[in-house]
């Protein structure tokens, strides 16, 4: 416990059942405790998924971005607690990889440690379903998201020039990362 010190005490607990990973996360501090757990997405968190999704970027997934990614049997997990949306993460499994395609925290939970406790689930399935590096684009322009990835263990291994759209009809390049499993 870092009572007193601002930081948050974390404690992770994973266990396998029919359907994957299972996951509990506990973060507390001196006077708060907050327990999540992971749950797969389905259509009745979309107004929630979107409401963090319109919050959090400003050219966000749309509604039929993440049916897609449903119909198409990606993993697609909720991070949850108290029935409140943490955050999320879509990843598309392919040969010996998976391939991170959206990794989201909800801007009110943002800077406490939820996105390193997605990163390690995925990590934990990917390796479970035989993958042997994760790959993710981002945003040259988000050097947050850049800092989470590097510090977690990510490299950047090339760019894509104009990858993404961005205000004013502009565009903007992706660092393409990878992450040896």
């Amino acid at each position: 416990n870092h009572a007193g010190t601002g930081r948050r005490a974390r404690s992770r607990r994973f266990a396998r059942d029919d359907h994957g990973l299972t996951f509990h996360a506990t973060m507390s501090a001196a006077f708060n405790t907050l327990e999540a757990e992971f749950v797969p997405l389905s259509t009745v968190w979309f107004p929630d998924v979107l409401r963090v999704e319109n919050a959090a970027y400003t050219h966000p997934w749309v509604e039929s971005n993440f049916t897609d990614s449903i119909r198409s049997g990606y993993q697609a997990q909720l991070l949850v607690a108290g029935g409140q949306l943490l955050g999320y993460f879509v990843a598309m499994r392919g040969v010996d990889e998976v391939h991170l395609l959206n990794i989201t925290v909800a801007p009110q939970f943002q800077g406490q440690g939820w996105a390193r406790v997605m990163l390690d689930a995925l990590a934990i399935w990917a390796r479970g379903q035989g993958a042997q590096w994760l790959w993710l684009e981002v945003r040259v322009g988000n050097s947050r998201a850049l800092g989470v990835y590097e510090a977690f263990g990510y490299s950047r291994v090339g760019q894509r020039k104009n990858y993404y759209p961005a205000p004013g009809g502009q565009r903007e390049d992706a660092l393409v990362m990878s992450l040896k499993l």
